[in-house]
């Protein structure tokens, strides 16, 4: 039995693993993956205050390795069921089951497919939805990304200095990133953005061959030969496991109050998991530090 079991080890989980044990509580960070979340994988940092610019990977190295000073517990497991039986939350994995007095869901999101045809076949096989991980394998070669927002123009940056071209695709007229963002891409001769672009099908037969547009202005069907392409259209919730234990809205987000409170007393939800119009790193650290107070105060009286 601890007292708080946190549901996700990224940037939120993390952060309000922090501020608990500062409090006093027990904690323990059941993440199925790998400690740091989405942001582990993102090659450049620049929104946390104070720091300047920092790799993901050592933003999220640098905050475990502190809750770890301070007596956290983890387990690498997949939560698969969570259960609250009179005052004792039971929340089960793959492998056991662990007891606490709340729970705090942090669990964040995965990346949106396109849904189409080969896709599920091809990853691995030239789909990559992580540039930081897989651009390596196509150094000097050409790549290919659809995506606008913040992530896809960070994956096209550090695409562009190990590949030959970047070619960029976007759905719509325009970059939906900060501006910042933007104009550095646009200072890179070596990264071709073509906008009204909406990718139809993946070609190839056991591995990728190539991509399929179709231009949403005039309708034109456009083929690339490719063996690569970058897929960053932003991300969708995991919590299907959780709609029959607490509310969630029509896309499956958690419905929580700015207490970071859930339908289900004793059951906090932070992040990008819950329901909400910005998200953002800073925004991960404003919701662990609510739902640390609001927690505190629950275990102070139940």
């Amino acid at each position: 039995m601890v007292d708080v079991i946190i549901i996700g080890g990224g940037p939120a989980g993390m952060s309000a693993a922090l501020n608990l044990l500062r409090a006093g509580h027990s904690v323990l960070i059941l993440e199925k993956e790998n400690f740091g979340g989405q942001i582990a994988n993102s090659p450049r940092v620049e929104n946390i205050p104070g720091i300047k610019d920092i790799s993901g990977l050592e933003f999220s190295n640098n905050l475990f390795e502190q809750i770890l000073a301070l007596g956290a517990k983890f387990e690498l497991e997949e939560v698969t069921r969570v259960m609250k039986v009179n005052e004792t939350f039971d929340v089960t994995t793959k492998y056991r089951s662990y007891q606490s007095r709340a729970v705090i869901l942090a669990n964040g999101v995965k990346h949106r497919k396109m849904n189409l045809p080969n896709e599920e076949d091809f990853i691995g096989k030239g789909i990559s939805y992580c540039a930081v991980c897989d651009g390596a394998f196509y150094k000097d070669e050409d790549t290919y990304l659809i995506g606008d927002a913040n992530t896809a123009l960070q994956y096209a940056l550090m695409l562009s200095n190990t590949s030959t071209n970047v070619y960029v695709f976007t759905l719509f007229d325009r970059f939906f990133a900060d501006q910042i963002l933007i104009d550095r891409l646009r200072e890179r001769t070596n990264v071709h953005v073509t906008h009204n672009m909406n990718c139809i099908a993946f070609l190839g037969k056991n591995e990728l061959a190539g991509l399929r547009f179709k231009n949403t202005k005039d309708h034109t069907i456009h083929d690339y030969p490719t063996n690569n392409v970058f897929i960053a259209i932003g991300q969708v919730p995991q919590n299907d496991i959780f709609k029959a234990l607490v509310q969630t809205d029509e896309r499956g987000f958690i419905v929580t109050n700015e207490r970071m409170e859930t339908s289900l007393s004793g059951f906090f939800a932070i992040g990008d998991t819950r329901k909400k119009d910005v998200c953002q790193l800073a925004n991960a650290f404003g919701d662990a530090s609510i739902a640390s107070v609001f927690v505190d105060k629950y275990l102070h009286t139940h």
